[in-house]
């Protein structure tokens, strides 16, 4: 008979996942060879490789790829377990494992922590800021409770709650503040700053501007929202920004902020669960708080009629 435990397999998932044994480790907060141990051990229980090593990476082989697909399932109901417990206390409590993709993050993630553990002090809140393809992966595999992106993600095993929407605004240079206010058709003409490839916001501000496939020459990229705007203040080009970062992105820079006309472009935000969790309940008191959180944002930020008010729709 078989011997197999837990931790191997949690253990292997790790492994697989960072493809590195020193960075497997420090996931599973224990020591290489620790890990190393284990992997062997379950090799051993096998009888079969799980992994090609070589000095600078490790490799899951044939056998491995298809043992890793059976131990993401195994592990993902082991914690859905946990969720099943967790889903039958009155009050939030546990560990929450919460995903952000990172034009949301900076501006609403300390509102929204800040008012979980105000409201729900037993709770363990892990956040994870990352892109919205790998936010998906890791809800789908288990390795999150629940993330907040821009809808719709259009899978079908997810849930999706919208939890309010927001415009986006034009940032120029500040001696532009004044000028007309171009239209989407005449951003497509001037250098227009974006963020990189992998960004949800990217996509949707092309969409904008109808600019569909190969970019043109004017079209740079950035890091993050906070380089574009800086890059916009030092004379370099425009860009779009949600409004929820308006009031930290441009606080240090030398630019203006304008609306376009209607139909002004906008996003939708909201969360996302997987339809098997069993802690429905539980998240649909968490996207509350979300959405409490991005109101409290909103007045928080309305400066009144201007060029920059107000912060959410």
């Amino acid at each position: 008979m078989i011997h197999i435990t837990l931790k191997q397999l949690r253990y292997f998932e790790a492994l697989a996942r960072h493809g590195h044994f020193g960075r497997a480790a420090d996931a599973c907060a224990i020591s290489q060879p620790a890990l190393s141990m284990q992997i062997k051990e379950l090799e051993e229980s096998l009888g079969i490789a799980l992994f090609e090593r070589s000095a600078r990476q490790v490799r899951l082989t044939n056998f491995g790829e298809e043992f890793a697909l059976r131990v993401r399932d195994i592990l993902r109901a082991v914690d859905e377990l946990g969720d099943l417990a967790r889903a039958s206390r009155d009050k939030l409590s546990g560990r929450l494992r919460i995903g952000v993709i990172p034009t949301v993050a900076p501006y609403l993630l300390p509102a929204i922590i800040g008012n979980l553990t105000r409201m729900h002090p037993r709770l363990d809140i892990h956040v994870r800021e990352t892109l919205t393809p790998k936010l998906i992966q890791e809800l789908a595999e288990g390795r999150l409770d629940t993330a907040v992106v821009a809808l719709p993600v259009s899978e079908p095993s997810f849930t999706e709650v919208a939890l309010f929407a927001e415009n986006f605004v034009l940032v120029r240079p500040g001696e532009d503040e004044g000028k007309p206010v171009p239209s989407s058709e005449s951003l497509r003409e001037m250098r227009l700053l974006l963020l990189e490839e992998g960004h949800c916001f990217r996509d949707q501000a092309l969409s904008f501007c109808n600019i569909q496939s190969a970019l043109p020459r004017e079209v740079l990229d950035g890091s993050s929202l906070s380089t574009l705007v800086q890059m916009v203040g030092a004379r370099i080009g425009v860009t779009l920004i949600p409004e929820m970062a308006v009031a930290v992105e441009t606080r240090s820079a030398s630019v203006s902020v304008d609306r376009f006309q209607e139909p002004q472009p906008s996003r939708t935000i909201g969360m996302i669960w997987r339809k098997t969790s069993p802690m429905v309940r539980q998240l649909l008191q968490v996207s509350e708080v979300v959405r409490h959180s991005a109101d409290a944002l909103r007045e928080q930020h309305n400066p009144g009629p201007s060029s920059r008010a107000p912060l959410l729709n």
